[in-house]
């Protein structure tokens, strides 16, 4: 049993340190360990919620989906800190997203769904890898004012 909640945790390290990387190389307040913390975190609170349904499962009514969805909430709360607005422009809407999918696929993967926690780090660090130059196509082109 611990084997298996051991490979969760050092699976959500490293997906989470894929996205974080990425944030990291682009010097942005949340980073690797920043990204690392929240998705192991999120790992450990399915774990220990899967752990506490067994424990209890017999003796009270227990739903293991009310600790995530305190995740969801708490994480909103820390992504919410990361946006700034600064005049006309709002900065960290990337980051604040990046750590709430990071807080999501240690999610997944705590609940043991790991197709899907995979399957998700690969596509956000194809959307924040591969995306920013066509983002920036984007906004050159509307600077020209060639898109309203």
């Amino acid at each position: 049993m611990h084997d298996q909640e051991l490979i969760k945790i050092l699976l959500t390290v490293f997906l989470s340190a894929v996205i974080g990387t990425e944030r990291e190389i682009r010097s942005k307040g949340a980073g690797l360990r920043t990204h690392i913390l929240v998705g192991v975190g999120s790992c450990l609170i399915v774990l220990t919620s899967l752990y506490l349904f067994d424990i209890y499962n017999n003796v009270t009514r227990i739903d293991p989906t009310r600790m995530i969805a305190g995740i969801i909430t708490g994480i909103g709360f820390l992504c919410a800190g990361t946006i700034i607005r600064s005049g006309e422009s709002v900065i960290g809407l990337t980051t604040a997203a990046t750590v709430w999918i990071v807080s999501c696929v240690g999610i997944s993967v705590g609940c043991g769904h790991y197709f899907a926690a995979i399957m998700t780090t690969l596509i956000v660090f194809i959307v924040l890898v591969g995306m920013r130059t066509v983002d920036k196509h984007l906004h050159q082109n509307k600077k020209k004012g060639f898109a309203e």
